[in-house]
């Protein structure tokens, strides 16, 4: 199997052009943020990943949490198609950022909620955002930051599950409705709000 690795999200964005944005997000399992953000007028690409361990970057080692690696999604965007607020919006709401090391019952570090920074500048303004979401919730969030390092390429399985295997279990109970919700708050940015 080849994994592919890419060192920093601002290098991605340069290489498609200059004027694209490329994030990296952490909520939860990888299946449920890379269909979310598919869904987004101006997205470009969505990868799902592992970064931010040690050891093998395979489906089989980081579900065992002992690679430190989290599920984590490259979103690509054009930051004048689509708001980068509503980028970090989608990503709160898609989640439990309250919640440590747990979603549901996906447990473990590879589950974590965390933002990937490419830079200080980044840093500063992820800190930031994630000051802004504390607002709206009553306890803390657990939202991580963390420095972007390499990224692996999940397997090709994993890359749009949802809208390629709709009639699993995991997908019909809990990416469905994350779907729906986005479709009732964020219907101005999607692609095909019926879709």
């Amino acid at each position: 199997m080849s994994i592919s690795t890419r060192t920093s999200s601002s290098a991605a964005a340069r290489d498609r052009g200059g004027h694209l944005r490329t994030l990296v997000m952490g909520a939860g399992c990888f299946w449920c943020l890379d269909s979310l953000a598919r869904r987004l007028h101006g997205v470009t690409d969505v990868r799902s990943v592992y970064t931010g361990g040690t050891g093998p970057a395979v489906y089989e080692a980081v579900c065992s949490g002992t690679t430190g690696h989290a599920e984590a999604v490259e979103i690509t965007y054009d930051p004048e198609q689509l708001p980068t607020d509503v980028v970090f919006d989608v990503f709160f709401s898609s989640h439990d950022p309250t919640s440590l090391n747990r979603q549901g019952y996906d447990v473990g570090t590879q589950y974590r909620s965390v933002l990937f920074y490419s830079d200080d500048r980044e840093r500063s303004e992820f800190a930031e955002r994630i000051a802004r979401a504390q607002a709206a919730y009553d306890r803390p969030l657990m939202t991580a930051l963390e420095p972007l390092g390499p990224l692996f390429e999940a397997e090709p399985e994993h890359q749009d599950f949802h809208s390629r295997r709709p009639e699993v279990g995991y997908c019909r109970v809990i990416i469905d409705p994350k779907v729906a919700r986005l479709r009732q708050r964020y219907a101005a940015w999607l692609r095909d709000p019926d879709g």
